[in-house]
């Protein structure tokens, strides 16, 4: 596919998390427009569109796919979805942006880079954190060796949303669980920040019946080489945290909000040494234009910041903590 400047994106399905956040954050990019979106009702993708100021609304996915003044696709949709359409959109010649958890298991996961690959174009996770330039300060600060050796990492997202019965989070077979919704975002954070990949998992659950038997809580034990452990929890029906704390032999590196924070000013996190601590502020930046950006530099040649098969190890995870909770047991990875 030529370069085409702005990315034109088209967006499979109305998702809140598009219509909130992804939508405004590829409008406010350098690189991107938003051309299309699309869903299996017109009238549906029709108010989408609408409220959205999107020009072209479609009432399938296969007839986004189609267009051809379309050059990327981000997809929001439920998580057993990930894999038929990321697959499709390849075939289309469409590149991929697929929101996390890229899919139900890893092998579901290289199966879609695979299909990317073979089509040529590119495919990422939508962990929209990653871009934000306070985590390239944080690794600097721990490669500086200010904080000492990295001892342990303790992450948490939660949040309450139990009593939306129907919401597709609570389906366990479109891959619903605190552990795909929220729990990829610590264990994210620390294959990141540590450059190096989980040893073993252990994790308990709160499988909940009142919620089609989904993890609906769960805290784990994820251990990494030279006897480095991230402890975490997530969970949907708990008091809302979102945090990040990086422990070294001689101070920590404190993070109020780590995963989500808000595009339009400020956001600051704590380094505390020997007892002193100092705030370092970041300024205001919108971390899913920056997503964008990073996207559509990859797509026009550039390196990705975050290779496609960091997806598929991260899925891996994903998939030993998932087995460690039902069966109650360290699982090796």
């Amino acid at each position: 596919m030529p370069q085409t400047i702005p990315l034109r994106w088209g967006i499979l399905g109305c998702a809140s998390i598009a219509r909130r956040a992804v939508v405004p954050g590829i409008r406010a990019s350098r690189t991107g427009v938003v051309a299309a979106v699309a869903s299996r009702s017109l009238d549906k993708a029709e108010a989408f569109a609408e409220a959205a100021g999107i020009p072209q609304a479609y009432g399938s996915y296969e007839a986004l796919l189609d267009d051809p003044d379309i050059d990327a696709v981000y997809i929001p949709l439920p998580n057993h979805l990930h894999k038929e359409w990321t697959i499709r959109a390849a075939q289309a010649g469409k590149h991929v942006l697929c929101e996390k958890p890229a899919a139900l298991n890893a092998d579901e996961a290289r199966e879609m880079v695979e299909a990317c690959r073979q089509a040529g174009v590119h495919f990422a996770e939508a962990f929209m954190y990653r871009h934000h330039p306070r985590y390239r300060r944080i690794r600097e600060i721990i490669a500086s060796g200010e904080i000492g050796a990295i001892r342990g990492i303790h992450g948490a997202f939660t949040f309450n949303n139990a009593g939306d019965s129907a919401n597709v989070r609570y389906r366990r077979d479109w891959g619903g669980g605190s552990l795909y919704d929220v729990g990829v975002y610590p264990i994210s954070a620390a294959r990141y920040i540590l450059g190096t990949e989980p040893e073993a998992a252990t994790v308990h659950a709160y499988f909940s019946p009142e919620h089609d038997g989904v993890d609906m809580m769960a805290s784990g034990l994820i251990e990494f080489h030279g006897s480095v452990a991230l402890t975490f929890d997530c969970g949907m029906w708990a008091h809302g945290r979102n945090t990040l704390e990086i422990l070294g032999t001689e101070g920590r590196i404190e993070l109020p909000s780590a995963y989500v924070c808000p595009p339009d000013r400020p956001s600051a996190f704590d380094v505390v040494v020997r007892g002193e601590r100092r705030t370092e502020t970041m300024p205001a930046v919108n971390q899913y234009a920056l997503q964008a950006d990073d996207f559509a530099e990859a797509v026009w040649g550039g390196a990705a910041l975050f290779p496609a098969d960091d997806a598929v190890r991260g899925m891996a995870v994903i998939d030993a903590c998932l087995k460690s909770a039902r069966e109650r047991a360290r699982v090796a990875l």
